[in-house]
């Protein structure tokens, strides 16, 4: 059966997104969704893609709520918010004991929250001392307020953020305020090639938790080895068809791999049900596990992702390097972290 995607720009407009949705179904008579990227934005489809009970691919809204409101046809390749910040906490424990003091400062809003709760929740479960707990407005221009106040409580560690300008924000007024944490680690925006072009030095360093990274160990061979059918394309197929659609030499970053195991999914439900039925293809996605260029897949009963596993990048000499899980690493972690001042100055971090 061949694909075609039809598509449309949401403006990143909750009504413009209904609006879209209800286009795709009654006008352009498309089998199956793909949702729009960001939460707010994805649970706003939800409940049009209910009322025609057609298939909803989530593959960019990783709020936790999506999941609670007993929606049928919505199906997440995105892990949920609640596990970003769980591997550094982790990775920290395993390296440096010691460093037991945690700061979080994070965005207010939903997405940001929730990962704020998981993170809270493990590191109370792992015997961290959170001496900073704060949101900021949506929007914000100036962070410097609450970085102060965070710089009074000298964390050892430094979590938190929200989206993309927000995250630079965040990252260049630390810089400003010479915030210097041991290990500092920014939602969504640190992992994006921009922001190192954006903040040169600043970034070196720095840390987020990524669903996906050039270079994880994620082949045919380790499917076989955990027990999972494989979907391919290999990582550096994947690659290259990145490449190529995109007419530039760009290395893709985690939105844009989990967005085509998005579609290896749909595809794989399709052939398990042998139906373009929304309802036949849902019930065969409960049932589907496997594993891609991109990870592992598996969703429980409410269409939440539960099979992939996150990692987390660093920045290293302006390279995107994976520090954590070490199964998944392609490097070392540098840590701790020189001064922001040392940064601009031209020194590296140094791997341990």
């Amino acid at each position: 059966v061949p694909l075609e995607y039809k598509y449309y720009d949401c403006e990143s407009k909750k009504e413009v997104v209904t609006s879209l949705i209800e286009r795709l179904i009654t006008v352009d008579k498309v089998h199956f969704l793909l949702a729009p990227y960001s939460s707010p934005l994805t649970l706003a489809g939800a409940p049009v893609a209910e009322k025609y009970g057609m298939l909803y691919m989530d593959h960019g809204g990783a709020g936790d709520r999506i999941f609670r409101q007993g929606f049928r046809y919505i199906v997440q390749t995105i892990g949920p918010g609640s596990k970003y910040h769980v591997g550094i906490l982790n990775m920290m424990r395993k390296i440096d004991p010691e460093a037991n003091r945690l700061a979080l400062l994070y965005k207010d809003a939903e997405f940001s929250r929730d990962v704020m709760k998981g993170a809270e929740k493990h590191a109370k479960k792992l015997g961290f001392n959170i001496v900073f707990k704060r949101t900021y407005p949506v929007g914000t221009a100036d962070l410097t307020p609450v970085l102060s106040d965070m710089k009074a409580a000298r964390p050892d560690i430094v979590i938190g953020g929200g989206h993309y300008e927000d995250g630079q924000l965040f990252a260049r007024q630390m810089a400003d305020l010479d915030i210097n944490a041991k290990a500092i680690s920014i939602l969504v925006s640190v992992t994006l090639p921009a922001f190192y072009e954006a903040l040169g030095p600043i970034a070196e360093g720095l840390m987020g938790p990524s669903h996906w990274e050039y270079g994880v160990k994620y082949s045919k061979q380790t499917a076989e080895e955990v027990g999972l059918p494989w979907i391919g394309p290999s990582q550096d197929e994947f690659v290259k068809l990145f490449k190529e659609a995109l007419g530039k030499d760009l290395t893709p970053d985690y939105h844009a791999a989990e967005a085509g195991a998005a579609i290896l999914a749909l595809v794989k439900g399709i052939e398990m049900a042998n139906s373009l039925d929304s309802d036949k293809v849902r019930a065969a996605l409960d049932k589907l596990k496997f594993m891609s260029f991109y990870g592992g897949w598996d969703v429980d009963e409410t269409g939440k992702q539960i099979g992939h596993s996150m990692v987390d990048m660093q920045w290293q000499g302006g390279k995107r390097v994976i520090v954590w899980p070490p199964e998944a690493a392609t490097g070392k972690v540098c840590y701790p972290l020189p001064s922001f001042a040392e940064r601009a100055k031209g020194r590296k971090c140094i791997p341990r």
